[in-house]
């Protein structure tokens, strides 16, 4: 995996398939199975960005 700042408060991951498909997986499960201390605003962020992460992986099937 490799991480650069693409600006400032952006960054730019690559990474291969199966390093993406395992925080995926990761936080799907954390949204499913939240622990109780993981307060609702976070939760909440994490549901987002996997509904953004949705929305693009169906753009790129088309």
């Amino acid at each position: 995996m490799q991480l650069e700042w693409a600006r400032p408060g952006v960054l730019r991951v690559t990474s291969h398939a199966y390093e993406f498909a395992a925080l995926v997986a990761s936080a799907r499960y954390v949204t499913e199975n939240p622990p109780p201390e993981i307060p609702e605003e976070a939760l909440e962020q994490l549901r987002g960005v996997l509904a953004d992460y949705e929305e693009q992986a169906a753009r790129l099937a088309r």
